[in-house]
């Protein structure tokens, strides 16, 4: 675990005013003198966290990507598609370098009694936390933001689970004040551009996937589930994403960096026969908002939609290569992935499916509802046609009516809707994998599907005796068994 220095706050508070316009003259002056700014502002401090909950929402999606099988690499048995263990260091210190920012705004909110951005403060750390929960089980917490101690313990899985819950709760009860004497800036909210309510939802949001992700547990109670729900988004408008970027959406440079040949961002055979009518025998009209033709040896102007095989590479054939656009990969002409998309961290189409599952057991009809509007907010997302849209909701294997829904039905559209978004891995656990023709990657090294990173050699090195020994990728998450 990392001495988290407060001057690093310079450096991040630097980015955050960067992004709001600053402009060059700053950098310049930062460069011949990096103790100018002593003191970072809440402003600062928000727009610095809200940009980095985005970037931390890419980094924990594009590496998950491949284990859910949205994506695969198009040279066989590479690392990242057959299990092989990763150092993950950088992914983790991102996410503790974000949760300092943002802790060091919720003291700045205590002492200025800013009910609103300890509201968002609240949120943000319980964010990022989630995820390194999410991805590695147990993990320092209680004890990793004290500057003088350089080997904090770690807390259980479930008792860090128990904090991020305990974070949200009270973001909820700073969000709901409507009397908060500094309210938050607009321009350094990367997220909700200074909506309180917003964040109030987003905070429900939220809480919603912390109770649906303990539904293989004795925990689990789906009425928490659909009453955080009923506080919580209404339509897409409320989406949190984060669109600010120094450049592009980080998925569309990995699609400009692909036409050029660099050769990230394939799309996953799993995922594209998912969409294209192979696996379900119902063509889904959002591929085409999600990525390109192919080219087809032979008949280039047949378009088509092929995946690459996890762990096989670009077709393992020999008759296609990678240089011709002949297999899928992430497009920067995606509603989803082009230069200006939002990251987006939690959607409304993605609570209606939340909302499906919770309600499958105790009002089948709402279940059934919820199940239909969120395919339709999803593809409203996507900028389906209208006529596409509603031809795909009509059809009788979508429409199957409220007696023959299952959640096999509501796990198979949740897996379009979080395309990308570190959320899938979680479903994909809980739903054992179960997606159908889903199979391991070819030459995996594991004998079944990865449930956990392995802890990162950064930390091994800084903090290795509290490091849990002997976790293998394999040993499923608390929620999880």
């Amino acid at each position: 675990m990392h001495k988290i220095y407060k001057y690093s706050l310079i450096i991040v508070a630097g980015t955050a005013l960067a992004l709001q316009g600053c402009g060059k003259d700053y950098f310049d002056e930062l460069s011949t003198n990096p103790n100018q700014v002593t003191v970072a502002t809440l402003p600062a401090l928000l727009a610095t966290s809200t940009a980095k909950a985005g970037l931390n929402t890419f980094t924990v999606g594009s590496n998950t990507a491949s284990y859910v099988q949205y994506t695969a690499n198009p040279t066989a048995a590479a690392a990242s598609d057959i299990y092989e263990t990763i150092d993950y260091t950088g992914m983790w210190d991102a996410l503790y370098f974000a949760m300092a920012d943002v802790n060091e705004m919720k003291k700045l909110a205590i002492k200025q009694s800013s009910s609103e951005y300890l509201g968002v403060s609240n949120v943000l750390l319980a964010y990022n936390l989630m995820m390194v929960n999410n991805l590695w089980g147990a993990a320092p917490y209680s004890e990793a933001f004290n500057p003088s101690n350089f080997t904090p313990k770690y807390d259980t899985d479930q008792a860090v689970h128990t904090a991020t819950m305990t974070l949200i709760d009270e973001a909820i009860t700073e969000l709901a004040k409507t009397t908060a004497t500094i309210k938050l800036t607009a321009a350094s909210d990367l997220i909700h551009a200074g909506d309180r309510a917003k964040w109030l939802k987003t905070a429900y949001a939220l809480k919603a996937r912390l109770l649906i992700k303990t539904s293989k547990t004795t925990t689990y109670n789906a009425a928490s589930v659909l009453t955080a729900l009923g506080n919580s988004y209404t339509s897409n408008s409320d989406d949190a994403g984060m669109a600010t970027f120094v450049l592009r959406n980080n998925w569309a440079t990995v699609s400009r960096n692909n036409a050029a040949l660099s050769l990230g961002g394939w799309l996953s055979e799993q995922f594209v026969d998912h969409l294209n009518g192979k696996t379900y025998g119902l063509f889904d009209p959002r591929i085409k908002k999600i990525t390109d033709v192919t080219v087809v040896p032979g008949n280039p102007t047949y378009p088509a939609y092929i995946g690459t095989v996890n762990g096989a590479g670009n077709r393992i054939n020999g008759t296609f290569n990678n240089t011709t656009k002949d297999e899928n990969y992430i497009s920067f002409n995606s509603p989803w992935t082009s230069d200006t998309s939002p990251l987006l961290i939690v959607t409304y189409a993605e609570l209606k499916f939340i909302e499906a599952e919770a309600a499958f057991t105790s009002d089948r009809q709402r279940a059934y509802t919820a199940y239909l509007a969120g395919i339709r907010a999803n593809m409203d997302k996507l900028l389906v046609p209208t006529a596409e849209r509603d031809a795909y909701l009509a059809d009788p294997r979508v429409a199957v009516g409220f007696t023959n829904l299952t959640m096999d039905l509501i796990f198979k559209e949740k897996y379009v809707a979080t395309y990308l978004n570190p959320e899938a891995f979680n479903d994909a656990r809980r739903y054992d994998f179960k997606y159908k023709d889903f199979t391991l990657p070819q030459n995996a090294v594991l004998t079944s599907f990865l449930r956990r990173l392995d802890y990162p050699l950064g930390e091994r090195s800084k903090n290795g005796t509290n490091v849990p020994a002997g976790v293998a990728r394999t040993t499923k998450l608390w929620w999880d068994l």
